[in-house]
């Protein structure tokens, strides 16, 4: 293990100094595990999975019934968009985008996109049909319908058409009921992908997730937690606690990103090993500051090693490009082409 990252593990950040104590966690259902692995890794790796759920607060019951309203169904340019009201969590109702080619035909691969912040907090979900400033055209849902892909985005908590109060007034009041903001963020999420499992129309075996900034760091959240997620591509938020942490930093992260107690439990690199031997594909700008070069040096090498032993080296991918805090025409075609592969 790198030295620096080994020596770091011990410290804990003043957010951290500033929550412990006022969090209970709630034993939960833990995530769903794979059979390809060995009985031991098994339960090394669902130990580990159930101890990084539990750190995300008390959540709702994982089994309760979920429903869903379609509310419009619309068709252009080769590709259809459902509009959805989901129940998923029984105290707000979730707006999510899902997409798939019009002249689809049997079960779709499904790419679970997750949206950044930007501290722009009217996007949300829209950030898949419409695009941004900040990444490249055409819009995720059009590029990935074109590649055979079904998509699904839901609108986070404070984002979208459940924005309008204050992402720290959230934190706050959730944090005095005993949550996290980022895990109720990452409930919604498998909760859906638990109704996305049921669908005729969509292949369970073929689940991909993805983002960028916030939504870079959910797609390794989520991908880490349930091994039904096959393919996990993350852009832009790659960033190792510890260097942030030693680079006086932490202020470049919104509130939500701050989960209780996680540094006396995890490092960046020990939740990304969740993932492996699965494929993933970080992208990182080089002058993009959320992430800086020596966490991703750090980052890379532990995960090589993870998937190293794992037998899967080639499954793991850290690509630098020269470019901020952004997508760039490079990066979207390498993604395309790491989903082509894997997906």
């Amino acid at each position: 293990m790198n030295h620096h990252a080994h020596t770091n593990r011990t410290r804990k950040p003043l957010l951290y100094l500033f929550l412990l104590g006022m969090l209970v966690s709630e034993a939960c259902t833990p995530p769903i595990q794979s059979e390809a692995t060995t009985n031991d890794e098994m339960s090394s790796k669902t130990a580990r999975r159930t101890k990084l759920y539990e750190l995300l607060g008390r959540m709702p019951d994982r089994e309760r019934p979920i429903s869903v309203e379609v509310v419009s169904v619309t068709e252009s340019d080769g590709m259809v968009t459902e509009k959805w009201l989901l129940d998923l969590n029984g105290i707000e109702k979730v707006p999510a985008y899902y997409t798939k080619p019009s002249n689809a035909e049997g079960p779709l691969p499904l790419v679970l996109f997750n949206h950044s912040h930007f501290g722009q907090y009217a996007v949300g979900k829209n950030e898949l049909v419409m695009g941004r400033k900040e990444m490249q055209s055409p819009p995720y849902a059009k590029a990935l319908a074109d590649e055979g892909y079904a998509a699904f985005c839901l609108d986070s908590w404070g984002f979208g058409e459940r924005s309008g109060r204050p992402e720290l007034d959230i934190f706050k009041e959730m944090l005095w009921r005993g949550q996290v903001m980022f895990g109720m963020m990452v409930y919604d999420n498998l909760r859906a992908l638990d109704y996305l499992q049921t669908r005729e129309d969509l292949d369970g075996e073929r689940i991909a997730t993805m983002g960028m900034s916030m939504g870079s760091t959910m797609a390794w959240w989520l991908g880490a937690l349930d091994e039904r997620i096959k393919v996990v591509v993350d852009i832009n938020c790659l960033t190792d606690f510890h260097t942030l942490m030693d680079k006086g930093e932490l202020r470049l992260h919104g509130i939500y990103y701050y989960v209780p107690d996680l540094l006396s439990h995890f490092s960046t690199s020990s939740i990304n090993a969740l993932i492996a031997p699965r494929p993933h594909f970080g992208l990182a700008g080089k002058f993009d500051p959320l992430t800086p070069l020596e966490g991703l040096e750090i980052i890379d090498t532990e995960l090589r090693e993870a998937y190293a032993k794992e037998g899967a080296p080639e499954a793991w991918k850290l690509k630098i490009y020269d470019v901020g805090h952004e997508e760039n025409p490079e990066m979207r075609a390498d993604i395309l082409e790491f989903l082509r592969e894997w997906l």
